[in-house]
């Protein structure tokens, strides 16, 4: 990893990774500032968690490694499954079928603009 760029994870997200993808490619390659007002506006479960990472990456970036928030981007986003949970739910004439409680691992890295 770069100097210039810093990471934030969020682990074992009770969210499935196929929902929460599409939060992520809202945000991918955009500025901070943008980012976050595309996270507060859109209306989707994995808005608010995609918004904690990035604030957690943006605390990062400021605090660890001296950056200016101000040139801060979103250099990459994904999300990759975590664990999935398997469930029964029962139905007619005693069988059952299978519930996945899927989980995900959300990655956002954020990175300082190069000047010029």
């Amino acid at each position: 990893m770069e100097a210039t760029q810093t990471r934030a994870r969020a682990r074992y997200i009770r969210i499935a990774p196929r929902k929460a993808r599409l939060v992520v490619d809202l945000i991918r390659g955009k500025e901070v500032g943008q980012a976050f007002a595309i996270l507060k506006l859109t209306p989707r479960g994995a808005s608010p968690v995609v918004e904690k990472v990035l604030h957690s990456a943006v605390s990062n970036a400021e605090n660890n490694h001296n950056m200016d928030v101000d040139n801060l981007y979103v250099k990459e986003a994904y999300v990759d499954p975590g664990p999935t949970l398997k469930r029964f739910h029962p139905r007619a004439q005693g069988r059952a079928y299978s519930i996945m409680k899927r989980t995900s691992h959300i990655t956002v890295v954020v990175a300082e603009k190069k000047e010029g």
